[in-house]
This record gives C-alpha cells, sequence and structure tokens, in this order.
C-alpha cells in the first residue's frame, strides 16, 4: 500500500512511523493510528499520524 495517499491510512490502522527525531536514521515506530494529521490527500514524505501512544510521525509502512 502506498503510504503517500490519504485515503490508504485509517484510524485504527497498524502502520510504522518515523518520528522527527530519527528522520536521518529512518528508525521505525510502530502502534495504531489514532488521528491523521496531514490534510493534503498526498504528500511525498508519507502521511503524518498521531498514534495512540501519542507519538507523532510520518507513516512509512502499512501493516495488515
Amino acid at each position: 500500500m502506498n503510504n503517500q495517499n490519504r485515503d490508504n491510512i485509517k484510524i485504527g490502522a497498524n502502520v510504522g512511523i518515523v518520528l522527527k527525531q530519527h528522520q536521518r536514521t529512518n528508525q521505525i515506530t510502530k502502534g495504531i493510528v489514532k488521528r491523521i494529521l496531514t490534510n493534503s490527500p498526498t504528500h511525498p514524505h508519507g502521511i503524518k499520524v498521531e498514534l495512540e501512544s501519542a507519538k507523532v510521525g510520518r507513516v512509512k509502512e502499512i501493516y495488515n
């Protein structure tokens, strides 16, 4: 699935995000989407979300 399309990411989805402080290393943080923060339908670096753990980052992986 494409992590750059907002339509592919749903609240409650299991995703892997990169936090702002981990952008250089691309360290993935896994969690459940609580809120979708990006308003535009697409974003070249991934859609920004807030996880249930209150961590915020851009989606790099979507798990099923």
